[in-house]
């Protein structure tokens, strides 16, 4: 796995501050680059360079450095955008990333398209949970549906993913109702979203610092912590060997199998939190 910095123009980022544009890119395997926007993670999942998908569109304002590393890379807009779920920070550059791909159209799980019909919202996040100042924080996260309309389409049942051969999405519900992975089994590479996450999210001096741990999922959205956990069983039976999330860095090699066995084993001492709405 290689990390390439890239020092792109000048945007601005979710929370309103000019920012530099310094975004992080991963050549994570063979065909899957990974991309941070500020501290959500995006994948460019490709056949070719013709032929490839975009997973989740990441924090809002951050299109231009998506559809610069799309240009980079490939000669085509994507075959489909394939969403692990629609928190705000998973579908924030939709509205504009559709307006440059015409067409082109959303996927994801049939439980989650409420989101993103405009039928329903999300519970508002829980500050409760504690552990950190992004938890703190969390009220001021949108939490709101959105509208996609025809533009979104629920995912087939038999576990394909439009426009990704090679691919098949699991259903690893328990941050979101319809919460998605995706999982390669040739090479055993898991883009697991939200469902498991590499950083601890409710920390802004974690998030700040990128501090590799392998952890449950964000505390102040998810909102069934028993299929929390079964999902993360779930994804570990996969026995998966390279592994991009939602938040935090890539991660592969011989420590990432006893790392997944311990999450599952202390899942609740790690990853519940002691109180909050949804414990």
């Amino acid at each position: 796995m290689t990390i390439n910095y890239e020092l792109e123009e000048r945007e601005v980022g979710w929370n309103g501050i000019l920012t530099a544009g310094f975004t992080d890119t991963w050549d994570v395997a063979p065909g899957v680059i990974g991309l941070r926007t500020l501290f959500v993670n995006t994948a460019f999942v490709s056949q070719s360079s013709t032929e490839w998908i975009l997973v989740d569109t990441g924090l809002g304002n951050f299109a231009g450095s998506i559809l610069h590393t799309a240009r980079e890379r490939f000669t085509s807009a994507p075959a489909a955008i394939v969403l692990t779920h629609g928190h705000f920070d998973h579908v924030g550059n939709l509205k504009e990333l559709l307006e440059e791909w015409k067409g082109v159209p959303v996927y994801a799980h049939s439980l989650e398209l409420p989101y993103l019909t405009g039928q329903e919202d999300y519970p508002p996040a829980d500050p409760a949970v504690g552990g950190g100042l992004m938890s703190a924080a969390s009220p001021l996260y949108p939490h709101r549906g959105i509208d996609l309309g025809a533009d979104v389409h629920p995912l087939p049942e038999d576990g394909s993913i439009p426009g990704a051969k090679d691919w098949k999405w699991v259903h690893t519900p328990g941050h979101s109702p319809g919460h998605i992975s995706l999982f390669r089994p040739k090479d055993k590479m898991l883009i697991a979203g939200d469902a498991l996450i590499t950083v601890k999210q409710e920390s802004a001096f974690a998030v700040i610092t990128q501090h590799k741990e392998l952890h449950g999922p964000p505390a102040y959205f998810t909102t069934d912590w028993e299929e929390a956990e079964q999902s993360v069983r779930r994804l570990a039976l996969l026995a998966p060997r390279i592994i991009l999330t939602g938040h935090g860095l890539p991660v592969d090699g011989p420590e990432l199998a006893p790392q997944l066995a311990h999450l599952c084993k202390t899942f609740k001492e790690l990853s519940v939190p002691e109180q909050g709405r949804f414990v």
